[in-house]
């Protein structure tokens, strides 16, 4: 495959890895992967979570409510950080059932490894016992003032 088959991503790439080094909002940057990854296979609907607790219940239960929609399971595959921690999971439906090809299975580690960058950088940025995002309720964390009006 030439770079120009793999387009999209390569095109947005640069500009989801502004967005991660600038700290934009970790699912803003998720979903710019995402959406770069489903235009470049096409018929995709692919979504990257942080871990929970219950991984399996979960993933059992996307499947089946995917099924619901007439998507099929495409790939599934880890999120892993440079030290081989499992930072995150990777989902990918379809509307036909089918294993990505070997180009795809290219650009399905690029989008990984991108993810795995920005949820790293999140996990570093903010105190991970008390980030929303990973599933964990703020205590004590100060919140932000409302505006003051100036007559």
């Amino acid at each position: 495959m030439s770079e120009r088959d793999f387009g999209p991503l390569f095109v947005t790439e640069e500009g989801i890895l502004q967005s991660i080094s600038a700290r934009a909002p970790l699912p803003q940057i998720l979903n710019e992967i995402c959406s770069a990854l489903d235009l470049q296979i096409g018929n995709m609907v692919s979504i990257i979570s942080l871990l929970e607790e219950d991984d399996a219940s979960r993933i059992t239960t996307a499947a089946t409510n995917a099924a619901h929609f007439g998507l099929y399971v495409f790939h599934w595959e880890d999120v892993v950080a440079g030290n081989g921690d499992r930072i995150g999971f990777l989902e990918m439906y379809g509307t036909a059932s089918r294993s990505p090809t070997d180009g795809e299975l290219l650009l399905i580690e690029r989008a990984k490894c991108l993810a795995a960058a920005a949820i790293k950088l999140h996990c570093e940025t903010y105190d991970h016992a008390k980030c929303e995002l990973c599933g964990n309720p703020p205590s004590g964390r100060p919140q932000p003032e409302p505006p003051v009006s100036v007559p």
